[in-house]
C-alpha cells in the first residue's frame, strides 16, 4: 500500500507540475510562509497567527517562548529562563519539549527525528527569524507529522533584493552579548545570503561554592544561495550551529526557591551541554503555467549533543521538599554522598528527507497532492561518570560504559501523502478538504555491550493512519466572517513503541466568529480535542506520569476544550498612534473515562486554564516607538490528576511578566533601542520539570544598536 502511493503521486506529480507549499499560492520560492501576513491568518480556514517583521524588529526578541506567549491557544512552560530549550504546546498538544507539535523552518521540518525523537532539543536561534507563523485546525492536514494541536513555521531572513545588509548589536546584564549580522543581494538571475548570530551570557543564576557562571556560548551561521530562471528557481541553503551552555536539569526545593530563586545547588557546577547542528535543503520550483507548479524539497540535518548532569538528582530534591534533612543536607552540600552519577546524554541524530509537491489551479478549485518519504534516527550511547561529593566538593572516581537502555539506536521510516483542495464555492463561502495520510515503521536495539555486538533487547512498531478534515468560512457582510472545522489528529508513537501499542489519534473541532473594521480585528474560536488514546513521550526532561523517562505512557481517553480571543486596533492621540493587541485562551483539559492509571475528570499535565497577553504600543510616527507587551499565565499541574491533589508540588505557580521596548530611528540607517524584560522582577516556579522548582527570568536590561547598509 505504502509503496502504491508513494509511486502513484511522484507519477502524478511528475505529471502535473505543482505550486510551492504555500497556503496562498505565492509561486516566489524564498516566500516559504505555510499562511503568510497577518492579514492571510485573518482569512484562513482554521484558526492561525502571524508574528509579523515590524514585531519581531521592534522587539528583538532572544527568547521563542516571550514570543508564543502572545498566540491564542498556544501554552509555554519555561525551563532554563532563557529559551535555549523550549517546551510549546498548541491546544491539546503538550507542551514538552515541542514534541507534540510540528516544528518547521523554512517548511522543513526542524525537530532532532521527527517521527522517531520528536523532542526538540535543538531549536533555531530566534534572532535569525523574521516572521513566526502558528497554524492551526484542519488545514494543519497539509503538513505533519504532528497533527493534533498546530504547527509552528519559523521563517528566516530572506534574500535581499538589492545588495545590504545589517548588524544589530546588543548588551545587556549578567554580561550577555548578542550580535546578529547579515548580508546579500540579488543580481541578474543570482541571489545570496550570508548569516550569523553570536550570543553569549554568563547567565543569571549563581552556583554554590563555584566560580563557575551559568551562561551560554552560541555561534550560528547561515548561507543562502537562489537562482531564479524563466518559470523556475533554485534554492539552497546551509546551516552551522554550535552551542555549549552550563545548563543543568537540578532545580531547587520550595523552601530555597523562596529564599534566592536564582540559586544553583553546587552538585549541578560541572552540568554542561555541548552541541552541534547541521542543516541542508535544496528546493527547486518549476511553473509550468499560470495554473500549475512544481516543487521538489530534499533536506538532511544532523544534531548532535552531549549533555552532561547529574542523573537522580529529582530524587533528592523531593525528599528535601518532603522533610528529608540528609537529602537536603546532601544538596546544600554539609554533608558527604558518594557514588553521584554523572550521565553523558551524548545522543546523535539524523533526519533526512525529500518531498514532491503540485499545485493546480483549476476554476475555482486550488488543489495541491504531495508525497514525502522520510526518515530519522537516534543514537544513544551514554557512558557514566562516578563522583564523590567530599567536603562541598566533587571527586572523580571512575566511569561506567554503558548498555541497556543507554546504548541503543532508534529509528523510524515514514511515508506521507497530502491532498488538499480549497474551493472558493460563492463568493462568501471558502471550503477547505484535506486528506493525509502517514505510514510509520519505528523501531529500538538495545545493546549489552558497548562494542554493540550482542543485542539486550528490541522492538518496532508500525502504523498507519488517514486523517481527513474539512473546514470553512463564510463571508456574512463585509464584517463579519464565521468559521468551522474538523479533522482527524496524529501524532506518532516514537522509537520506543511496542509492536502492539496504537498511536495517538484524536477528533478535533472549531468554530468561531471574525469582526474586521478598519483598524479593528476581533476573532473568538471554541475548540474540542477528544482522544482516543492520550499518549505521553517520556524522556528525563519530561518524566511520563508513570516515573518513566524512554518509551511511551498511554493515559487513556480524555478531551480538551477551550477558547481562544484575540483582538486589535490602532487608536490615534494627537500626532502619536496608540496599536493595541489582546489575547486570551481559556483551556481545560481532562481524562474523560475511568482506567487502570487516571480517573475521570483528571487534569492534564501541562494545560494552564487562563492566559492572557496585551501589547501597547506609542508610536510618534517620527521614528521613536515604546512598547509594553503583558503576559500572565495559570498554574499547571505537573502530573495528570494534580486537581485531587492538595500538595503544592504537584503544581506550578501563577505568573504575570511585563516587559519594555523603547526604539529610537536615528536616522534611515541607524536606530537604538532599550528594552527590559521583567520590568517588575516577578519570579514564580514556572515549572518543576526537571528535577525540582525553576524560576523565570528576573528583571533583566539591555541596550542594542542596529545599522543597515
Amino acid at each position: 500500500m505504502k509503496k502504491t502511493i508513494l509511486a502513484s503521486t511522484i507519477l502524478a506529480a511528475l505529471a502535473t507540475p505543482a505550486m510551492a507549499n504555500n497556503a496562498n499560492g505565492d509561486t516566489d520560492i524564498e516566500q516559504i510562509k505555510i499562511i503568510g501576513s497577518k492579514t492571510d491568518a485573518r482569512n484562513v480556514a482554521g484558526s492561525s497567527a502571524v508574528i509579523d517583521e515590524e514585531q519581531m524588529r521592534i522587539e528583538v526578541p532572544s527568547d521563542i517562548n516571550q514570543l508564543m506567549k502572545t498566540i491564542p491557544g498556544v501554552y509555554v512552560r519555561e525551563e532554563d529562563g532563557e529559551g535555549l530549550r523550549p517546551n510549546i504546546g498548541i491546544r491539546a498538544a503538550t507542551a514538552g519539549r515541542v514534541s507534540k507539535v510540528t516544528l518547521l523552518e523554512d517548511g522543513v521540518m526542524m525537530a532532532p527525528a521527527p517521527y522517531s525523537n520528536p523532542a526538540a532539543y535543538y531549536f533555531p536561534t530566534t534572532f535569525r527569524m523574521s516572521s513566526v507563523e502558528v497554524l492551526k485546525g484542519a488545514p494543519l492536514l497539509r503538513y505533519g507529522p504532528q497533527t493534533t494541536g498546530g504547527v509552528l513555521n519559523l521563517v528566516t531572513t530572506p534574500v535581499p533584493e538589492d545588495f545590504g545588509g545589517q548588524v544589530l548589536t546588543e548588551f545587556g546584564e549578567n554580561s550577555s552579548r548578542d550580535i546578529h549580522a547579515h548580508v546579500g543581494g540579488t543580481k541578474g538571475q543570482w541571489g545570496f545570503l550570508l548569516e550569523t548570530v553570536q550570543r553569549s551570557s554568563d547567565g543569571f543564576k549563581e552556583i554554590d561554592r563555584s566560580s563557575r557562571d551559568a551562561g551560554f556560548d552560541i555561534e550560528d551561521y547561515v548561507a543562502k544561495l537562489q537562482w531564479t530562471g524563466e518559470r523556475q528557481s533554485l534554492l539552497a541553503k546551509v546551516q552551522y550551529s554550535e552551542e555549549i551552555s552550563n545548563e543543568t536539569y537540578l532545580g531547587l526545593t520550595d523552601e530555597d526557591f523562596a529564599q534566592n530563586e536564582n540559586r544553583r545547588y553546587g552538585l549541578s557546577e560541572i552540568d554542561q551541554m555541548d552541541n552541534s547542528h547541521k542543516g541542508y535543503s535544496l528546493n527547486y520550483a518549476f511553473e509550468a503555467t499560470d495554473n500549475l507548479t512544481f516543487t521538489i524539497l530534499g533536506y538532511y540535518n544532523d544534531y548532535a549533543r552531549n549533555w552532561f548532569k547529574l542523573d537522580g538528582g529529582n530524587a533528592y530534591v523531593s525528599a528535601a521538599n518532603n522533610g528529608g534533612a540528609e537529602a537536603l543536607a546532601i544538596l546544600l552540600g554539609t554533608q558527604d554522598e558518594a557514588g553521584l552519577n554523572y550521565k553523558n546524554n551524548n545522543r546523535a541524530y539524523e533526519s533526512k528527507g525529500i518531498e514532491a509537491n503540485a499545485q493546480f489551479v483549476f476554476g475555482t478549485h486550488n488543489l495541491e497532492v504531495g508525497v514525502r518519504d522520510h526518515s530519522d534516527e537516534m543514537d544513544r550511547f551514554q557512558p557514566v561518570e562516578i563522583y564523590d561529593q567530599v567536603n562541598g566538593s566533587l571527586v572523580y572516581q571512575g566511569e561506567v560504559m554503558p548498555t541497556g537502555g543507554n546504548n541503543r539506536l532508534e529509528g523510524a521510516d515514514a511515508i506521507s501523502f497530502w491532498l488538499t483542495d480549497r474551493w472558493q464555492a460563492t463568493e462568501d463561502l471558502n471550503v477547505h478538504f484535506a486528506l493525509r495520510y502517514e505510514d510509520v515503521e519505528s523501531y529500538r536495539n538495545q545493546f549489552a555491550d558497548t562494542a554493540r555486538e550482542q543485542l539486550d533487547s528490541a522492538r518496532s512498531n508500525d502504523s498507519d493512519e488517514w486523517l481527513p478534515g474539512v473546514s470553512f468560512t463564510y463571508d456574512v457582510n463585509d464584517n463579519w466572517q464565521v468559521l468551522a472545522g474538523a479533522h482527524k489528529g496524529f501524532s506518532p508513537l516514537g522509537g520506543g513503541a511496542k509492536e502492539f501499542q496504537e498511536p495517538e489519534t484524536s477528533n478535533n473541532y472549531e468554530a468561531g466568529v471574525r469582526f474586521n473594521q478598519g483598524s479593528f480585528f476581533a476573532e473568538a474560536i471554541g475548540f474540542y480535542s477528544d482522544f482516543s488514546d492520550t499518549t505521553q513521550q517520556c524522556s528525563i526532561a519530561n518524566p511520563c506520569d508513570n516515573g518513566a523517562e524512554s518509551g511511551n505512557y498511554v493515559l487513556g481517553e480524555s478531551v480538551v476544550r477551550g477558547l481562544e480571543f484575540q483582538a486589535s486596533n490602532t487608536f490615534e492621540a494627537g500626532s502619536f498612534l496608540i496599536p493595541i493587541d489582546v489575547t486570551y485562551t481559556y483551556t481545560k483539559g481532562e481524562i474523560s473515562e475511568d482506567n487502570l492509571n487516571n480517573l475521570d475528570g483528571d487534569e492534564l499535565a501541562d494545560i494552564p486554564q487562563n492566559m492572557f497577553s496585551m501589547r501597547i504600543a506609542l508610536d510618534n510616527q517620527q521614528g521613536w516607538v515604546n512598547y509594553v507587551v503583558a503576559k500572565y499565565a495559570d498554574e499547571m499541574c505537573v502530573s495528570t490528576g494534580c486537581n485531587r491533589s492538595n500538595s503544592r508540588f504537584d503544581k506550578t505557580e501563577s505568573v504575570f511578566v511585563t516587559d519594555f521596548v523603547s526604539r529610537y530611528e536615528m536616522n534611515n540607517n541607524m536606530a537604538v533601542y532599550f528594552k527590559v524584560e521583567n520590568l517588575f522582577d516577578q519570579q514564580k516556579i514556572v515549572a518543576r520539570s526537571p528535577h525540582g522548582a525553576r524560576p523565570n527570568k528576573p528583571q533583566s536590561a539591555s541596550f542594542g544598536v542596529e545599522y543597515t547598509f
